[in-house]
């Protein structure tokens, strides 16, 4: 993680000043420490006013993270499996940096192909045998 800026990919860095991050206590088992301590980190991105995305990142982000985007457009990412905030941090800003990353990877089209002659005969010839084998299961007629 490097200190002013979260490497998405070769094209994109986001600035920390970008990134909110809040400290919260967590839930879950733990004693007294976790009712003490706020190590739970909750790391904040707003993608429609974000200055780093160019129009088509943001248009993709937008389509491909909707379901985690509230209705102004910032994405929420929370960590609060650790004891300590830093590692807190650490992860959920990893976590977020590979979400980002796959949201934004643009498929490669698909090339459409034709099944080579060995692939039509070998379906052919199962489909053959298959109803050979059911043709074997049933009952005799009474002429045999």
């Amino acid at each position: 993680m490097n200190g002013e800026a979260v490497v998405i990919n070769e094209t994109l860095a986001i600035p920390q000043a970008e990134l909110t991050f809040r400290a919260t206590r967590s839930g879950g088992p733990g004693g007294q420490h976790v009712n003490t301590s706020a190590t739970r980190v909750e790391l904040t991105w707003n993608i429609a006013t974000s200055p780093s995305l160019d129009d088509a990142q943001r248009q993709r982000l937008l389509e491909r993270m909707a379901s985690r985007l509230d209705s102004n457009g910032v994405i929420r990412f929370v960590e609060g499996r650790r004891r300590s905030q830093l590692q807190n941090k650490e992860t959920v800003t990893e976590r977020f940096a590979t979400t980002i990353a796959r949201a934004l990877e643009v498929p490669r089209p698909r090339r459409k192909t034709r099944p080579s002659r060995a692939s039509k005969e070998k379906r052919l010839r199962e489909k053959r045998q298959r109803s050979d084998r059911k043709r074997e299961r049933e009952r005799p007629s009474a002429d045999e």
